[in-house]
């Protein structure tokens, strides 16, 4: 049955692994951690049951503890955070969500984290075109209370091919177009957390029908769906 509450030993348990990210501490702690994976894993899933019921979710993702040292100059094993995101579903529908559950730096965020070249080319057509309908989205009262402002990476001055002088080029400069919300310890063990989370989500719906809208057709209104 899944859970719809964090314990604060999950936390804890984040706390330790911090200070002692090392495979050895963790291997001896590693019944400890399967059991609070578990249930996190458990809410996850509760939240995911209740997004059903608002948005067209096609699947969970969860990330592994286990961080990819490779190509990085930390080299400290073990994420010291819990993550999943969630998918929507079919070509009519864009984007994704994401919630991460970190002492001290846990966030819930939405949006379009790497859109492909042609998506991220048809999303800046548009605003080039005319930035008016996103921007009343994203400045709603209701939206911006819960979500504040879009964040994401940019270029510095402006893409190739458009002008930098253009009025929206604010918009039209960034690579991902994402909302955050950030949430404290307090509130992420409160006993309405997912609620919060998921009423948070849904707040984001009129901005995902708008970029679905979007990059399903062409600078014309013609659908690209086949």
């Amino acid at each position: 049955m899944a859970t719809d509450k964090i314990d604060k030993e999950a936390l804890d348990f984040l706390k330790a692994l911090s200070a002692n990210n090392n495979r050895d501490w963790f291997e001896a702690h590693k019944p400890e951690f399967k059991s609070l994976e578990k249930e996190v894993r458990s809410l996850y899933s509760s939240l995911m049951e209740r997004m059903r019921k608002h948005d067209d979710i096609e699947k969970m993702k969860w990330f592994r503890i286990y961080r990819d040292v490779r190509f990085s100059r930390d080299k400290t094993p073990y994420k010291t955070h819990f993550a999943g995101s969630f998918s929507r579903a079919g070509k009519a529908l864009r984007g994704g969500y994401y919630l991460r559950i970190k002492p001290g730096d846990t966030f819930a965020a939405a949006g379009f984290w790497e859109p492909n070249k042609d998506d991220l080319l048809r999303i800046r057509k548009e605003l080039e075109l005319d930035a008016s309908e996103f921007r009343e989205v994203i400045t709603a009262d209701v939206f911006r209370k819960t979500w504040g402002e879009l964040a994401g990476e940019e270029v510095k001055t402006a893409p190739k091919g458009f002008d930098k002088e253009h009025p929206d080029i604010d918009l039209i400069k960034k690579k991902q177009f994402i909302f955050i919300r950030n949430f404290s310890d307090e509130q992420v063990l409160a006993p309405d957390f997912i609620e919060v989370v998921d009423e948070s989500f849904k707040r984001i719906r009129p901005y995902f029908d708008l970029m679905s809208a979007i990059l399903t057709t062409d600078l014309n209104g013609e659908s690209l769906l086949r």
